[in-house]
């Protein structure tokens, strides 16, 4: 699939260097080199989640749709096909159409829960339609206000992570409102990212850093990275260019 961005229609904002979907909210994911994007967001994204008896999925807080579930963090996901496949944390693994996931899945974290597939509930974050942006100038600036933290891009789980090249600070933060291409789709950049204390916590390697959220919330309102609405579906891969249109 050949870059479709027309670099010439407008500003240019960055290559993107990253791609990752989600199959199992709040579960750890998996790398592409190439993404298609449909009218929810990434397909497959965030598409399946643990659901406790009362209706709520497990994230990393609590809200009227999500409960709290921080363990999630510990298991990794991705796709065989369209069944979400699980690894455990002590090394097993389960197929999401295993009729045992359900008891392991419950056995390992601890309380009562399903693999269930979106259904009436968004599972997204930010509610359907979207995707999550940061771009390497940002983790820059969040390196310069933390220097003695280890700040990844695996703390934050974007869709997308852009190479924006010599650009400093967080340059997304002024697209809010503004027209995004990359490759094929076409994105309405819609708000910053209010980040919660999952940022703080070990993840892959990741040490525990209890610094990090409140410096967020001191310089930047706790916010860190992007959401973009789609407003073209299309493919995008790793290499891509992303172009501010208006």
């Amino acid at each position: 699939m050949p870059d479709t961005t027309d670099v010439g229609a407008g500003t240019a904002a960055g290559t993107v260097s990253l791609l990752q979907r989600f199959p199992v909210k709040s579960m750890l994911g998996e790398r592409h080199t190439a993404l298609d994007i449909d009218a929810r967001g990434v397909v497959g994204d965030r598409l399946w989640a643990v659901r406790t008896p009362k209706g709520k999925y497990g994230a990393g807080k609590s809200t009227p749709r999500f409960a709290s579930t921080r363990d999630l963090r510990l298991f990794s996901s991705r796709y065989d096909g369209e069944v979400p496949c699980i690894a455990f944390p002590g090394g097993e693994r389960w197929r999401g159409d295993d009729p045992g996931v359900h008891e392991a899945l419950s056995k390992a974290l601890r309380k009562d829960v399903t693999l269930a597939a979106e259904e009436n509930v968004p599972l997204l974050d930010a509610g359907p339609g979207i995707v999550h942006l940061v771009t390497t100038a940002s983790l820059a600036h969040a390196r310069a206000l933390l220097p003695d933290s280890v700040i990844d891009v695996r703390r934050f789980r974007p869709n997308i992570l852009l190479d924006t090249a010599e650009a400093t600070g967080p340059v997304e933060d002024a697209w809010v409102g503004r027209t995004l291409a990359v490759g094929e789709a076409r994105f309405e950049v819609v708000e910053r990212t209010e980040r919660c204390v999952m940022v703080n916590h070990d993840r892959e390697g990741l040490p525990y850093d209890g610094r990090i959220l409140k410096t967020f919330r001191q310089s930047s309102g706790m916010c860190f990275g992007i959401y973009a609405k789609v407003i073209r579906p299309g493919g995008i891969r790793t290499g891509d260019r992303a172009v501010l249109l208006d």
